[in-house]
């Protein structure tokens, strides 16, 4: 999953602001990719990094959740095979739950002038 916060300008130009990812595989361990089951609910935390932006008067944020970020971030090409070397493509479906059992957040520290 890729994550990307947007200063969305007055006149509809959005700008990117910041990024982060997490392949699903490695949602708990760098180092022990877990696959996914599909059906089931997962949780996972992507940090966009520390970032300073001033959003002036008129100006909106924009959260954008995808799969996908390419070519700033290699593919991934949904099979659970091996990075890289996959060359099979296969569609997939992603939900974001935001239910009071599911609660989907976004945490952006605000710092007064």
């Amino acid at each position: 999953f890729t994550v990307k916060l947007v200063d969305v300008w007055p006149n509809g130009y959005a700008q990117n602001i910041q990024d982060g990812i997490i392949r699903a595989r490695y949602r708990n361990s760098k180092t022990h990719p877990s696959l996914l089951t599909p059906g089931e609910v997962y949780e996972y935390t992507i940090d966009l990094w520390a970032t300073s932006h001033v959003v002036k008067p008129g100006h909106r944020l924009r959260v954008e959740v995808s799969s996908s970020n390419f070519p700033h971030y290699d593919r991934n090409l949904n099979t659970g095979g091996p990075l890289f070397k996959e060359s099979n493509f296969k569609r997939a479906t992603q939900t974001i739950f935001h239910d009071a059992a599911h609660p989907s957040r976004v945490i952006l520290p605000i710092i007064p002038r």
